[in-house]
């Protein structure tokens, strides 16, 4: 450990070509540094400039390790020159957010003299930049037609590599007529000058034959074999150093590009070696295995070969003979070459730090403070005195015992930004170890001095995903049924039915079941406990509503719950709008709903208008589009609808698709695209984005969307099983229906020629 255990941040070691100097990026003055360390005086270190605000990301060495080049979050790019001292900025990106600078990546050409690098346009598609460090100049070598990414020069200094997306088959959807575009990524290289030969360029496979030369005596053939080693040395030589001095030329550079041969998919990171170009081949969208090999491209044999079958790191060394692999914490070095396993690991395990924890603690309060200020969408935070903030409570600090109270301290800081999505947690906390419940999937009654089964939780009879455990005909078990013991461990009725179920969830459990509160005549049967019980109750409530619409409607209306805005209320939204789509108007239920993306698109599936509608001789006559849904329709809201679930009814409304019914919802639309991560694991959320409407007034954060009729929870009739939302949502879209009783437009006689 060659630096501070903790007490000061230190990010994004990189090492130089040589492995001499190892640069880093430090808060000890207070502000971002970036730091250099010679290797060959570990006691010395240089702190050569000191930046000011901005967090910034991982430095890249020149190959003549004068120079290092490195993205800060403003989405700056620099160069900083070590001899002279200075940084210069070579460009800035509009585009980029944590991922994205996290993982961006330049590549230095072996003369030092050029950089490559994408960034994003106006169109947010992605080019490829060329940097003349000379010139202090940078040329956009692409068109930026095509989304171009992740360029690496060759390190024989003939062509540059990038990721561009420009092949293009659509993946037709099984439920709708709607498609993607996935898997579009190949490998495109340039060759650097018009004296470089396409790497695709024909070859003659012709072989020449060869004339027998007179026979030598052996002293004679050994001196000439010695001159023709000198010769082949100087040879090299003269080419290393004309690698050295790279010649690029700028007109007409996209035009020049070729697609090499590996198939279009997903990719990782690219790398160059001489003469093979490296990358990660990532699952391809919709693929059922998970691997990431690492695989080579060769240009001279012009063949594809696979490294090592599944690595999550692909690193290259710097005189580009050897690879860092790795997966599930574990790491080898490997030859560039096909067929290599992990079977020799680094000792990672043996690797050591001393922590002092209040050292780091003060680190990790420095740490998200500065990422609040530095990420905040708004420069002025809301108005707060930021400095004086972080004075204040940073006092706070020295009185913590333990990680729990310095993320109570850090709660108490972002909560003076008076915004939606700051939250904190995880981190180095103590906990104690848990066991987990098993649950049956039942509501439980207790009678006659025993627990019985009062209800078995079921929901719709399509619904697979999950059941009770005794929701199985085989077993006979049904509501009034007994459960006496499990394991042979009878019920203590003075105790929760829990508790007999503890550390059991996904166990199989014996239980002893009889009809009657006595063991005389009980019989056991073996069934796997749940984990939980929360998707099971969730799926028998959805049903309830989507019965009780059915009933009051009679048939015509259909009931959709989208539980988020994230990926699995996109796939609840889709799965119950395909199968009531045909009904005549909807309710969308989005009370709850926990917020994720941002729902365009879940509005563009229920606004679709109709087109055209298509008369056959045989079956139904065709609506289209096809998937969609012209009738009335109505949204539930309630206050528990928050993030995404704000936007989702208030996209709905702009859309004019219906009114909202309930409660107003939670009001928080300034969102959250990642962070740095906090030295011990833990995590700080820094909302870097909010809404503001096409009219040029903001999204009332804190407030929310109101309600176009306002309902009030009721929980005496909620206990008895009457939803008073649910019950007007039905009301309103019957009477809009009455109003216009059929979206469907009537076929028109036939005609006659």
């Amino acid at each position: 450990n060659l630096t501070r255990s903790s007490g000061v941040a230190e990010r994004y070691p990189a090492w130089s070509p040589d492995g001499r100097f190892v640069a880093y990026w430090s808060d000890r003055s207070g502000e971002y540094e970036l730091t250099i360390r010679d290797m060959e005086n570990p006691g010395a270190e240089k702190t050569l400039t000191a930046y000011g605000p901005g967090f910034r990301y991982q430095p890249f060495w020149s190959p003549d390790g004068k120079k290092l080049a490195f993205i800060d979050k403003a989405m700056e790019i620099f160069i900083y020159d070590r001899d002279k001292n200075t940084t210069v900025k070579v460009d800035e990106g509009q585009y980029f957010y944590q991922g994205a600078l996290h993982n961006f990546s330049v590549s230095w050409s072996p003369d030092s003299r050029w950089l490559a690098y994408a960034r994003d346009l106006d169109t947010r598609q992605s080019a490829v930049f060329l940097y003349e460090v000379g010139a202090n100049k940078a040329h956009q070598v692409t068109s930026g037609y095509y989304n171009d990414a992740a360029p690496v020069f060759d390190p024989d200094g003939k062509y540059l590599y990038f990721e561009t997306n420009r092949t293009f088959r659509p993946i037709y959807g099984d439920v709708d007529n709607t498609f993607i575009y996935a898997n579009t990524t190949v490998i495109a290289a340039v060759p650097l000058n018009e004296d470089v030969a396409s790497p695709l360029a024909p070859k003659n496979d012709a072989t020449a034959v060869k004339k027998d030369e007179p026979k030598k005596d052996d002293q004679t053939a050994e001196k000439d074999a010695k001159k023709a080693d000198k010769e082949t040395d100087k040879g090299d030589a003269k080419d290393k150093e004309k690698a050295k001095d790279v010649k690029i030329s700028l007109e007409n550079f996209e035009e020049r590009l070729v697609v090499l041969p590996p198939a279009a998919g997903n990719y990782g990171t690219l790398a160059a070696v001489s003469g093979k170009v490296l990358f990660h081949r990532l699952p391809n969208t919709g693929a059922a295995h998970r691997n990431r090999a690492v695989v080579f491209y060769e240009l001279e044999g012009r063949e594809e070969k696979t490294v090592i079958d599944d690595s999550d790191v692909l690193i290259v060394s710097a005189d580009g003979k050897k690879l860092l692999v790795g997966k599930a914490g574990r790491y080898a070095v490997v030859d560039i070459a096909p067929g290599q396993k992990m079977e020799k690991t680094l000792p990672t395990d043996r690797l050591e730090m001393i922590v002092d924890p209040r050292a780091e603690w003060k680190q990790i309060f420095r740490d998200v403070w500065r990422l609040e200020r530095d990420f905040f969408y708004d420069p002025n935070m809301h108005g707060a005195d930021w400095k004086a903030l972080g004075e204040r409570y940073g006092k706070l600090i020295d009185q913590c015992l333990t990680r729990w109270d310095v993320n109570f301290v850090i709660g108490e800081l972002i909560a003076e930004l008076s915004a939606s999505h700051t939250y904190r947690g995880g981190g180095d906390t103590e906990e104690a170890p848990t066991r987990n419940v098993g649950y049956l999937g039942i509501d439980w009654v207790k009678g006659d001095g025993a627990y019985q089964i009062g209800k078995i939780i079921a929901g719709a009879s399509w619904d697979a995903e999950v059941r009770s455990p005794l929701d199985r005909p085989e077993l006979k078990v049904k509501a009034g049924d007994y459960i006496l013991a499990v394991d042979g461990a009878p019920l203590d009725t003075r105790k929760d039915p829990w508790a007999a179920f503890e550390g059991l969830a996904g166990q199989t459990v014996e239980l002893t079941i009889n009809g009657k509160p006595t063991l005389e005549g009980a019989r056991k049967i073996i069934v796997q406990a749940l984990g939980s019980e929360t998707r099971l109750r969730n799926l028998a409530w959805i049903e309830s509503n989507r019965k009780r619409v059915e009933e009051a409607s009679r048939g015509k209306i259909g009931y959709i719950y989208v539980p988020s805005t994230g990926i699995d209320g996109q796939t609840e939204l889709i799965r119950q709008f395909a199968a009531q789509y045909r009904k005549s108007g909807l309710i969308i239920d989005e009370r709850f709903n926990d917020g994720g993306q941002i729902p365009d698109r879940f509005i563009e599936i229920l606004d679709r208008k109709p087109l055209a509608f298509w008369a056959v001789r045989d079956g139904t006559n065709w609506q289209w589009p096809p998937f969609a849904n012209f009738g009335p329709k109505v949204m539930l809201i309630n206050g528990w609808s928050g993030s995404g679930g704000d936007a989702f009814p208030d996209y709905f409304r702009k859309a004019k698709l219906g009114p909202l019914v309930g409660t107003r919802t939670w009001g928080g639309l300034i969102g959250v695209s990642g962070a740095p991560a906090l030295i011990d694991g833990g995590g700080v959320t820094v909302p870097t984005f909010r809404m503001y409407d096409a009219d040029g007034k903001w999204f009332k954060e804190g407030h929310g969307v109101d309600p176009d009729i306002e309902v009030i929870d009721d929980p005496a009739q909620l206990a008895k099983g009457v939803d008073p939302q649910l019950e007007r949502a039905i009301v309103e879209v019957m009477k809009a229906l009455d109003k216009s009783p059929s979206p469907l437009t009537k076929q028109p006689p036939y005609e006659k020629r």
